[in-house]
């Protein structure tokens, strides 16, 4: 990411020309932190209206609501790992990182990340719950559970990420330590290690992360076919309880999507704008297409921000 450095000397015509592209690059470095400040704006605003929202309202206080908290909270967390710094970065002439702070990011990007794709499974299986065992529904999503399944998505991208952060750490560095990535990102940081041993943490770590992610995916969508079996089987009467399952879907795609596009599309097949496009799809973007999504596609929340308003205006 850091611009290349520019020579010292007379103004001949290549030099003025470096400098003019400078000067472009700049431009575009400002129109593109303005940008990132105000998606990183909304991302924890949004997240924060949504909290605040399940907060206040009782008619929120149902598991759905619950987890839909969590993962606000997540995605709040998720962005702040990156943003601020790549922000911070375009403000400096030395676009550097210590090493203690990279192993630090990747960790903490891969344990929301990794809680995030486990709680949007949780999320899944409390639909299938209420749509195909409504009279057991208060029962089987207990309080216990709904406790012990945001319990087991925080843990289980904790551990995960600990693992791949001190496997990277083992590993030394040499040459010009230099990652050409946005920020500190497992594949990117393991091509700048000059160890034999750097393809067995790739190992390790797409094991551990497939492992999260294809599980969590799997999960939903074997909840999603069975709810889609029970919808099509009952009819009316479940249809619109599927309604409220539109909102969860959406936000499913967008992050199993761009993460997919991001993890397993080779990096050496694309550009690195591209790799760079992918990356704030799934890193910065969708933390902020959550709350938005849930805003525009779910009653219950728009009716929630409706009466807070009108109690504020009427206060």
């Amino acid at each position: 990411m850091s611009p290349k450095s520019l020579q010292r000397g007379n103004l001949s015509r290549p030099t003025m020309f470096l400098l003019l592209g400078f000067s472009s690059a700049y431009r575009a470095e400002v129109t593109l932190c303005l940008c990132l400040s105000l998606v990183y704006l909304v991302t924890v605003l949004g997240n924060l209206l949504i909290m605040t929202l399940i907060w206040l309202d009782a008619h929120l206080h149902s598991p759905m609501y619950f987890f839909l908290g969590h993962l606000s909270f997540m995605d709040i967390c998720y962005s702040s790992v990156t943003l601020p710094k790549i922000l911070g970065d375009s403000f400096s002439p030395q676009k550097s990182i210590s090493f203690v702070g990279c192993i630090t990011q990747i960790y903490f990007f891969l344990c929301f990340g990794g809680s995030e794709c486990m709680i949007l499974a949780a999320m899944a299986y409390d639909r299938y719950l209420a749509i195909c065992h409504p009279l057991h529904y208060s029962v089987l999503m207990s309080r216990k559970m709904r406790h012990g399944l945001v319990a087991v998505s925080w843990l289980s991208g904790s551990f995960s990420s600990l693992v791949q952060a001190l496997l990277t750490a083992r590993l030394p560095f040499c040459g010009s330590n230099t990652i050409d990535h946005l920020f500190c990102e497992m594949p990117f940081l393991l091509k700048a290690s000059c160890s034999p041993d750097a393809p067995l943490n790739k190992a390790a770590m797409y094991a551990l992360a497939g492992t999260i992610a294809m599980g969590s995916f799997l999960l939903t969508l074997t909840s999603y076919v069975r709810i889609i079996g029970t919808v099509l089987q009952k009819g009316a009467g479940t249809q619109r309880a599927f309604a409220t399952c539109t909102s969860h879907l959406a936000v499913v795609s967008l992050f199993f999507g761009a993460g997919a596009a991001a993890y397993l599309v080779p990096h050496s097949s694309g550009s690195k704008e591209m790799d760079e496009v992918l990356t704030l799809l799934y890193a910065v973007v969708t933390p902020m297409l959550n709350p938005i999504i849930y805003s525009l596609r779910n009653s219950e929340v728009r009716g929630a921000i409706r009466k807070a308003l009108h109690r504020g205006v009427l206060q």
